[in-house]
């Protein structure tokens, strides 16, 4: 567990007010969790978002994903109906942008937020159950779900300023988990948290995969977006450039030769697929695995050392990058000029 102390100041958020999904009609099921068609936001002369299309299917875990100035957060605040669009149309849980009863299914961590310091974790979690309007026959129910759920059960009546930003961080998942939503938006959760919280986030994802829920994942981080995600989208200059599954991206193998006169090495195996070199490996992608055994041939049989023979596939860093050129994201915590001030609660 997480120590330290933290600041504290203002409350979390969360938008609406999230429900029970066991209401959901079966074709409701059917539906995707967020639509959008050539969604434009501009604030004046400046174009935040320039025809934004993108389809999330329900149940799934999505990725949204772009350097910065992308227009990552104007999107959401966008479907979360904390702002209007400019043009365009999009539906998230079967209804218009910003409906009300949709807004109530939804769960939301900022990814700027913070608490009254001198509350509990307990007493954070219990006023976010009255501003979701959780019958308060069951609100006990649900804070100790949500305080076991993110690790916080021990912290429980802890004040919050006692808390290092891993726990708030935690806390904050918690407050979005509240009523179960159907629909959770996660603005980089896991961007202040060690090793050993990332590890617990990705295990709080994963349950609510396996409970139906869907989570429309926010990050800069995209080694955790390729573990965590079914699909993602990425987005630049304010429109989805590519939309993808991590399943296919998995299956786009090749295989990885380390050996001797690569330049050599290069020329041969370009006739096995796309070849390509760091200098130190061969690397071959769009190569038939039964073929690999044919290229190490052909290279023992030109003289060429082989030493090691590894298979590779295509990082979603690799494709992020061959897609917008540049740097990836890394850790980044910004998105542009867009507003980073801390959300107070909105439910």
């Amino acid at each position: 567990m997480e120590g330290g102390a933290g600041s504290a100041g203002t409350r979390p958020a969360a938008v609406g007010t999230p429900g029970a999904s066991s209401g959901a009609t079966d074709a409701a099921a059917d539906e995707a969790a967020i639509e959008t068609r050539e969604l434009r936001k501009a604030y004046g002369r400046i174009v935040a978002l320039d025809g934004l299309t993108m389809t999330v299917p329900r149940g799934e875990v999505f990725g949204f994903l772009g350097p910065n100035g992308a227009g990552k957060t104007t999107a959401v605040k966008l479907l979360l109906g904390l702002s209007r669009p400019t043009a365009g149309d999009g539906r998230v849980l079967g209804a218009p942008l910003g409906d009300v009863g949709s807004r109530r299914r939804i769960g939301y961590l900022p990814e700027l937020f913070r608490y009254q310091g001198w509350m509990s974790a307990r007493e954070v979690l219990g006023l976010h159950c009255e501003l979701a309007r959780i019958p308060a026959s069951g609100r006990k129910r649900e804070i100790d779900d949500a305080l076991e759920l993110v690790g916080l059960a021990a912290r429980a009546d802890d004040q919050t300023e006692t808390f290092s930003k891993g726990m708030q961080q935690r806390l904050g998942l918690g407050v979005a988990l509240l009523g179960k939503p159907e629909l959770i938006v996660l603005d980089e959760p896991t961007s202040a948290l060690d090793p050993i919280g990332r590890q617990d986030v990705r295990a709080i994802i994963a349950s609510l995969r396996e409970r139906g829920t869907t989570v429309f994942l926010n990050s800069h981080l995209l080694t955790e977006v390729e573990r965590v995600c079914d699909r993602v989208a990425i987005v630049d200059h304010g429109r989805v450039v590519a939309q993808l599954r991590m399943a296919d991206l998995s299956h786009e193998r090749g295989v990885r030769v380390r050996t001797g006169d690569i330049d050599r090495a290069l020329a041969i195996a370009a006739s096995f697929g796309t070849s390509r070199t760091d200098g130190r490996w061969l690397e071959v992608a769009g190569i038939a695995e039964e073929s690999v055994p044919g290229l190490v041939r052909a290279l023992v049989a030109a003289g060429i050392d082989v030493h090691e023979v590894a298979p590779a596939r295509q990082t979603l860093e690799e494709r992020f990058m061959a897609l917008l050129g540049g740097d990836a994201p890394g850790d980044v915590p910004t998105d542009g000029a867009e507003s980073k001030t801390p959300v107070e609660p909105g439910r």
